[in-house]
């Protein structure tokens, strides 16, 4: 038998480099276009005018997603950067009392003095690996996995991209009303929240109809103000 512990399962990746922008986008593009041409169409039959709407909220939509999430994933890997910055500076002018600090870091999660000072010891001998342990404890990230804002932003024009162009779809085929793009976008919305569930403990059923719900009542409320708007003349 072997003397080391045998690992029984894996973790998914929770750190969210490309998941979180690419379902949100995805969601995003998907149920704010749908509800954009809901909007228009309540307003009017004219479908010419109401594939210009989608394809306007394609492309502005789009680009302000990736350009959001650029600079908020840039802005958020400067902050860190600058923080990381900080704790290198503070480990080679005070090495003593980093170790010291980190030791009780470790005495505060359950470890015995001496051993928590020994293994502090050990870590400080590599700066490299006394400054990752340091930001993880101190600032919660790793100094070599920081989010990229590049990746953040192409997954975000991406996914919106192809999450707004699904209820766009039988406008550009030659549709002739809203009914043909509902039916696309609700079955789209249902799958997506369906596939959602595959890295969420929720089932699938119950994400599907959770992502339905919103983009319906979305759609709806703007063909209501579409139609409303419509039929003042406005």
């Amino acid at each position: 038998m072997s003397g080391r512990a045998e690992i029984h399962h894996q973790h998914r990746d929770v750190t969210g480099g490309w998941l979180r922008p690419s379902v949100f986008g995805a969601m995003d593009g998907l149920v704010s276009n749908f509800a954009l041409i809901a909007g228009v169409a309540g307003g009017t039959a004219n479908t010419r005018v109401i594939a210009l709407g989608g394809v306007a909220g394609l492309a502005a939509g789009a680009l302000s997603m990736a350009g959001g999430e650029y600079v908020s994933v840039a802005s958020q890997r400067e902050l860190a950067q600058a923080e990381i910055a900080v704790e290198k500076r503070e480990l080679a002018r005070y090495p003593e009392d980093e170790q010291a600090e980190l030791a009780q870091t470790f005495v505060d999660k359950g470890v015995a003095p001496e051993l928590a000072a020994e293994v502090a010891r050990q870590i400080s001998q590599n700066p490299d690996q006394a400054l990752e342990v340091h930001a993880q404890n101190e600032l919660g990230v790793a100094p070599g996995e920081l989010p990229s804002p590049l990746v953040a932003a192409v997954s975000s024009f991406l996914s919106f991209s192809v999450g707004a162009v699904l209820p766009l779809l039988p406008y550009l085929f030659g549709a002739g009303g809203l009914a043909v793009s509902a039916v696309v976008s609700c079955v789209a919305l249902f799958a997506a929240g369906a596939v959602v569930s595959a890295v969420t403990a929720r089932s699938w059923w119950y994400s599907g109809l959770r992502q339905l719900v919103v983009g319906a009542v979305a759609a709806a409320v703007t063909f209501a103000l579409g139609n409303l708007i419509g039929a003042a003349g406005l």
